[in-house]
């Protein structure tokens, strides 16, 4: 269920230090120019560079640039620096930074926020030049069949003003822009490292150029022969074909709405409503992402799943209301500490938004959540007694924990790890989720989790030597974790009274139908109208898939197979037909 993504994190801070506002003043630079530090993160170092310019107007705005991964500017719609204080605001990736100035440091010391909390310290100036490796630029691509897998991997190299630049891309692991370190040239000989991995390449350039040989290396497996060819791009290089995505002319209205969370401080909710064709009321379904933050449509890998349910189910007399998440597109509201629970008062947002319009009937809105969402959808129904139907679109049944395991182990085979490997991690990752959820406090469980990583725990898992353990916890020991780990389904779904629509792909490999459909059924055994369905063929994100690896995700063209929007749609409207 939690998502792989990769672009990267930013920031939100806090350190200060006492001198009086007179001499504040004094002691902050402008901050307009260039600024450049490096973030350390689990994937390894990223060197960013933050471009700070003036507005007319007297506002500062600025670019975000991780030349490490070839990102480009990506524009930040705020910054600001009163008081010796900087914030920046990057939407296009749900990133901030918050730093205080220190003058002992000549730097903006904070936080770069961006699912997790990383410290960043930004000094003035653009980073050094890295060295130019003529010969070598373009896209390199090959692959590695590790316990009978077929991983993919794409080698990107460019030299610009700032010298040579190589990243590494592994699609199947949906893995994009990992940082390659120490690229070298001697002749024909090449080398470098992959520093997230702990993994080395050294190869020998073909005399035509086109063609690297060598051999890999990594922790814990066999040296792999690894040949790179020039100029064959990968398909997660060229622009995916999505025929599904809707297009106009359409049958139906659309609305952009936006609406407050009274529960949540700051929580301001934006999204897309699309009406049918004819007066109303209609009945009406609400769109619940999975985890992490998601803009309206759901947007993974060039699909738009959500803006394809949406278009299906308005076509047939349904209405459907898709929110950005918070924090997301046009949506506010704080995220780094929020839950699946504080999540779940945005749906109950949206249910009261769409119950006080006289055009959508108001004992006929319910739920559709995917993935995460899936599970959102009950803890919201808890204290909505009024919400009219359910649909789980690959929700859990079982509890959190033992989804997780399930799910490393599925995701983990299909990416060639060993039975041995498997068998290895899987007490370390069972400790570490119990260390986690275990504390009173958040505290508590992140001091657990931290004597759980010893060196020898780290090796079992597959973490390069030498890497911070804090960095681990960074991603793991966050509130959002702590919850989800505690969480068990059962109890909300028991207490569900209305029709639940339970839909699993059997090739899901996140969130696994032959363990938690099982459950759900079990847990809505008193509800009178459950329908449990299993979709021959189908993987998490319900297309039509040969094996269900997450690599395949961005391969399909199929966003979702028609069998599961027909089976929602004719669902929806055997329970509440048109009037």
């Amino acid at each position: 269920m939690p998502s792989f993504r990769l672009l990267l994190l930013i920031m939100s801070l806090f350190a200060g230090f006492a001198v009086s506002k007179p001499a504040l003043a004094q002691a902050v630079p402008d901050p307009v120019g260039d600024w450049n530090g490096v973030l350390t993160t689990p994937r390894g170092g990223l060197t960013l560079i933050l471009s700070i310019s003036r507005s007319p107007d007297g506002s500062l705005k600025a670019d975000l640039e991780s030349p490490d991964q070839g990102s480009g500017k990506i524009p930040a719609i705020a910054a600001q620096a009163p008081d010796g204080q900087l914030s920046v605001e990057i939407k296009a990736i749900g990133a901030t930074y918050k730093g205080s100035w220190s003058v002992a440091d000549q730097a903006w010391n904070g936080t770069f926020a961006q699912g997790m909390d990383l410290p960043l310290k930004l000094v003035r100036g653009l980073p050094p030049a890295r060295p130019v490796i003529a010969g070598l630029d373009g896209v390199w691509s090959a692959k590695v069949t590790p316990n009978g897998a077929t991983l993919r991997l794409v080698l990107r190299i460019v030299t610009g003003p700032r010298g040579t630049i190589a990243s590494l891309d592994s699609p199947d692991q949906l893995a994009y822009g990992l940082p390659v370190q120490d690229l070298a040239r001697d002749g024909r000989k090449i080398r470098f490292r992959l520093a997230v991995v702990g993994a080395s390449y050294e190869g020998t350039l073909s005399d035509d150029g086109q063609r690297l040989a060598g051999t890999w290396t990594a922790p814990n497996r066999p040296a792999d022969d690894v040949v790179f060819t020039r100029g064959v791009a990968s398909a997660a290089s060229t622009p995916p074909k999505r025929p599904q995505t809707p297009r106009p002319p359409f049958p139906y209205s659309a609305e952009d709405v936006a609406f407050d969370n009274p529960a949540e401080r700051g929580v301001h909710l934006a999204g897309t409503l699309t009406l049918p064709a004819g007066k109303g009321p209609f009945p009406a379904a609400i769109l619940i992402t999975g985890s992490g933050q998601q803009d309206r449509d759901e947007t993974l890998m060039g699909h738009k799943p959500f803006w394809v349910i949406a278009d299906y189910l308005s076509r047939r007399g349904i209405a459907v209301l898709r929110v950005d998440d918070r924090g997301a597109g046009k949506s506010t509201g704080e995220v780094a500490k929020a839950t699946s629970a504080d999540f779940a008062t945005d749906s109950n947002a949206a249910f009261a938004y769409l119950r006080a319009r006289k055009d959508i009937r108001p004992d006929a809105i319910g739920f559709i959540g995917h993935s995460e969402g899936g599970m959102i959808g009950p803890i919201a129904m808890a204290t909505n007694k009024e919400v009219a139907f359910l649909i789980m679109m690959a929700g859990p049944g079982t509890g959190l924990e033992q989804l997780m395991l399930s799910q490393r182990r599925l995701i983990g085979a299909s990416m060639g790890q060993s039975e041995a490997e498997l068998d290895r991690a899987a007490p370390v990752w069972a400790a570490l989720y119990k260390a986690v959820a275990s504390g009173a406090t958040y505290e508590e469980g992140r001091s657990a989790a931290l004597a759980v990583l010893t060196p020898e725990a780290l090796a079992a898992i597959g973490v390069p030597a030498g890497t911070d353990r804090q960095l681990i916890l960074a991603q793991l020991a966050t509130p959002w974790f702590r919850y989800f780990f505690r969480y068990d389904p059962a109890p909300n779904l028991r207490a569900i009274r209305v029709p639940v629509l339970a839909m699993n792909g059997s090739l899901d490999r996140q969130v696994p139908a032959g363990e938690n459909l099982p459950a759900i059924r079990a847990a809505l055994k008193d509800d009178k109208d459950v329908t449990i369905v299993e979709l021959p063929g189908l993987n998490h994100l319900f297309q039509t898939a040969k094996t269900g690896a997450v690599g395949e995700y961005a391969e399909i063209e199929e966003t979702v197979a028609p069998v599961a929007l027909e089976k929602m749609a004719s669902w929806i409207n055997a329970r509440f037909p048109a009037k």
